[in-house]
């Protein structure tokens, strides 16, 4: 008896589920917001950071190796690797040519993909 009891009391209770979007926008902030935007600039740099650091373990490197192929400092690439949000566009780029890697870059404006012909 005392089982079925537990079981209706469950039964009666209803969990509501948020989508990912949903709590973004409950705990971060709406887009476009300033909150929103740092975070979604954070989250790019450090995946970035973390496809540089997949591909040069992939071609076996050190980031010493890597860095003597770029032509920086270990640290630098230590740092990229962690965050890329300090490095600029032409270091990502010797990164990836470095390692033998293609690069894409893709431009929406207003939901509309641009693309270079």
């Amino acid at each position: 008896m005392r089982a079925n009891l537990k079981n209706s009391n469950m039964a009666k209770t209803v969990m509501k589920s948020y989508s990912l979007a949903e709590m973004k926008d409950k705990y971060i902030g709406k887009k476009g917001t300033k909150e929103r935007d740092q975070y979604e600039y954070e989250l790019s740099m450090d995946v970035l950071g973390r496809m540089i650091k997949t591909a040069r373990q992939q071609r076996k490197l050190t980031q010493e190796q890597l860095g003597e192929l770029v032509g920086v400092q270990k640290a630098q690439i230590s740092k990229l690797e962690s965050s890329a949000n300090s490095a600029t566009i032409d270091t990502v780029l010797k990164v990836f040519k470095a390692l033998k890697a293609d690069i894409h870059f893709n431009v929406t404006l207003e939901k509309q993909y641009i693309q270079l012909v």
